[in-house]
């Protein structure tokens, strides 16, 4: 036993180098793992260590295979999956032994089976076993182990087989966050919360953050912060719970509320009209507390000189009560917030003519123009020459409200990235990848996509034109998956409105501020790579894995892996591509390149920031693509990738160009469903649509037999994956599936209705999609098939 152990120790290492050379280890790991898991076995009764068979050798193992996917072999495949169900089953039982030594064996060997069934993300029936398990450590007496188990459910909460598993045990979380004496543990509960987070609880956990954060240590509160901010942003099913709950945030935790966060509510407010009068009315009343913290004062004074003419028909807010309240904090504000104020009472003179004399004595008072400081001086001399030598016209050309902004990068998450590297961000992990650490971008584990985009600086306030863009702040070199969502349209839509005989011209969502602002500025082409002739070994299979997922491995060789994590909302998508090099060697004239079938001009727009011309040996470069939907398309574009290898071993499974040149072209895994948006209905407004929608060219349909067990649990979560919206108790065959959702384009958006009709006893499936489309119904009918 000594051996095999020290031989997997070995083995483990020289995996992590050449994992390709070694991969025929998986057979005798699988192998060896099952002699010690299953009791049929007696060869390995005599090396039990409290009662667990070989716990070191089977973690060992474990670990090993991490290192590799889900075998290949069927064969394999399913001797592992026997040995993981088993080790959860063992779980179940009753301890035999009251030692601290066999539950700390008993539960190693378990944890690392959990960490192999979420490296391999491939079976929804492990995922949910797993969850359950760990859901029962939550409330074990030992704090280690409530403490790994929040921590392995921050991964689960990533997976899309998991996820919703995750979700039932947000109560128990909640109470941990609540009740918890260890501050890790509490730590792990909020990261938790952040992960397992959605528009189906955001309300609930927002919530729950913002009362534990009163009492939250102080050195994660600036954390905290950022998440709740983030959390408002991207989930908020309106917009008045937004500006409340940012209010609230500052109000609870003012010292700890960065720039980038008044920064994002203030530029929500601008572009959005249906909330200015809302806002102005709570920050006014926000105001009127004795103690009020200074941002909560930078963000009053911003709206209300924006909008306060929008409440100032009520006596109790009328604009000399605003000017006095907000002058009354003047002297209490540090230099920056008086020349943000100063801007205020010049705005004010646009909007409120009746007051203007009593601002212009203000910006004449002694204070103001000998000021010491010499920005505001500036600034009073500037306001007032402007409010007495302009005519009234220009006066109000250079006052006016500020327009919309232009869409811009939000930076919180990439401020959260930089504040915590490891934490976990909903729909972000870090996973092990064939012996790198490869750091996924998108919703558990907040990882990193630093250096993926150049940041701009944020110039200070003071006019209409230099107000806050509430771009990126330079400190943050990361970038941000939410700056692509455009609004909280991404909540399940009343469907009524997009299903009907000229759904094909449906005007396109206006794109003049949503809650969540797109971000994508300018980013630079990538470098011209050439396009290898043919796509590389499996491409098309992994590119139909994504038809049903948005993270996963788009490539994996013996040399490199390529991971993605992707991010879509309405018409707008942001993909990151993480290039791992897995060998020892350098790539040198590391270039990438986006190349589009003719038919995607016009339909698809693809911009990609560069990548570094080097990978270093075990290193990971970052790489993000933007996506615009302009029109429905059927092909996707390709990825070709070139370097030189400096190693001394080639590369089979790539083309060889000129000797040590290698070049690969993958398809980049985007298709028309990833712009899906999910909607509901009732039983009877479905089936009046469906009848809506039933002309031969609205129709298409495909009867094909099963390529995969029907299961229905991993039929529901692939459906549920392609982004649809999936009714429930809808058809009258509960065995069946209907779905509906809007395909949201540019220039329109497409309601679609989905049904999927199994026979499990010819094991054949009817799929049938019907929309305003002809071309829609064929692509995706085409795309959901080969799912089942």
């Amino acid at each position: 036993m000594g051996v095999v152990t020290a031989a997997s120790s070995l083995i483990y290492d020289l995996c992590l180098k050449n994992p390709d050379e070694y991969k025929g280890c998986i057979s005798l790991a699988v192998s060896r793992l099952s002699r010690i898991v299953t009791s049929s076995y007696t060869d390995l009764q005599d090396y039990t260590y409290y009662f667990v068979p070989a716990p070191w050798l089977a973690v060992k193992l474990l670990r090993l295979l991490q290192l590799y996917g889900p075998p290949d072999d069927p064969a394999v495949r399913g001797r592992l999956t026997e040995c993981l169900e088993t080790i959860l089953n063992k779980a179940q039982e009753p301890p035999k032994s009251k030692k601290v030594q066999h539950s700390n064996s008993k539960n190693a060997v378990l944890f690392e089976a959990i960490n192999l069934i979420i490296h391999h993300d491939s079976e929804p029936n492990l995922l949910v076993r797993a969850c359950n398990q760990l859901g029962q450590f939550l409330q074990h007496r030992e704090t280690n182990l409530r403490y790994l188990a929040l921590e392995s459910m921050c991964l689960l909460a990533s997976s899309e087989f998991s996820r919703e598993a995750v979700k039932k045990h947000l109560e128990t979380v909640v109470t941990a966050l609540k009740t918890e004496r260890d501050v890790s543990v509490r730590q792990r509960a909020v990261d938790l919360l952040y992960a397992m987070c959605d528009r189906t609880n955001a309300d609930q956990i927002v919530g729950e953050m913002l009362i534990y954060l009163e009492k939250a240590d102080y050195s994660i509160r600036e954390e905290m912060v950022l998440k709740v901010a983030i959390l408002a942003e991207k989930y908020a099913s309106d917009y008045t719970w937004y500006v409340d709950t940012i209010l609230n945030l500052i109000r609870i935790a003012g010292d700890y509320v960065s720039e980038e966060v008044w920064y994002r509510v203030i530029q929500i407010v601008i572009n959005r009209e249906d909330v200015q009068g809302y806002a102005a009315k709570t920050v006014f009343e926000a105001l009127q507390a004795p103690a009020c913290h200074e941002n909560m004062v930078k963000v009053g004074g911003y709206i209300l000189g924006e909008f306060g003419n929008l409440i100032a028909g009520d006596k109790r807010s009328s604009p000399q009560v605003q000017l006095n309240l907000l002058h009354s904090k003047f002297h209490l504000c540090t230099a920056p917030t008086r020349g943000l104020l100063l801007s205020t009472y010049v705005k004010f003179i646009n909007l409120f003519p009746e007051i203007k004399h009593i601002i212009q004595d203000v910006l004449r008072n002694d204070n103001q123009l000998r000021n010491a400081d010499a920005e505001l001086q500036q600034r009073a001399v500037e306001y007032l020459q402007l409010s007495v030598c302009t005519s009234a016209d220009v006066l109000a050309t250079v006052l006016e409200e500020m327009p919309p902004f232009p869409e811009r990068e939000s930076s919180l998450l990439a401020k959260l990235k930089k504040k915590k590297p490891t934490a976990v961000v909903p729909g972000e992990e870090k996973k092990r990848m064939g012996g790198i650490e490869l750091n996924s971008i998108g919703e558990s584990s907040t990882d990193s996509l630093e250096s993926a985009a150049s940041a701009s600086s944020v110039p200070k306030p003071i006019l209409a034109s230099s107000m806050p863009t509430l771009a990126a702040s330079s400190s943050s070199g990361s970038a941000d998956l939410l700056g692509l969502m455009e609004s909280p349209a991404a909540a399940p839509t009343n469907a009524s409105s997009f299903f009907g005989d000229n759904m094909a011209a449906a005007p396109a969502p206006t794109n003049n501020g949503g809650l969540l602002v797109d971000m994508f500025g300018a980013p630079t082409t990538g470098s011209a790579a050439p396009v290898a002739n043919n796509l590389a070994p499996d491409a098309e299979e992994n590119f139909r894995k994504f038809i049903c997922k948005n993270n996963g491995v788009l490539y994996e060789s013996d040399q490199m892996q390529i991971g993605v994590k992707s991010e879509f909302q309405t018409y707008m998508g942001r993909l990151g591509l993480f290039y791992g090099n897995k060998t020892s060697y350098q790539f040198a004239n590391f270039v990438t390149s986006i190349n589009k079938p003719p038919s995607l001009e016009g339909k698809l727009n693809i911009t990609m920031d560069t990548v570094p011309t080097t990978v270093d040996g075990g290193a990971q470069v970052q790489q993000v693509i933007n996506l615009e939907c302009l029109d429905d398309f059927d092909e996707a574009p390709t990825l070709s990738i070139q370097y030189s290898f400096l190693g001394s071993t080639r590369i089979p499974s790539m083309n060889s160009v000129g000797g040590s040149v290698q070049s690969m072209t993958l398809k980049v895994p985007v298709m028309i469903s990833k712009f899906f948006q999910a909607t509901t209905m009732t039983s009877q407004d479905f089936f009046g649509r469906w009848k809506q929608l039933g002309s031969p060219g609205q129709e298409s349909q495909n009867i094909f037999e099963g390529q995969f067990p029907m299961d229905t649990a991993a039929n529901r979560t692939k459906l549920m994956g392609t982004g649809i919206g999936l009714l429930d108790g809808v058809d009258p065959n509960p065995e069946n599936f209907v779905g509906a959702g809007i395909v949201h384009t540019k220039t329109q958006q497409v309601g679609c209705l989905m049904r999927l009709e199994p026979n499990q006893q010819a094991r054949m499936y009817r799929l049938t999609l019907r929309t305003s489309k002809p071309d829609v119904s064929r692509v995706l009918c085409d795309l959901f098939a080969t799912q089942f």
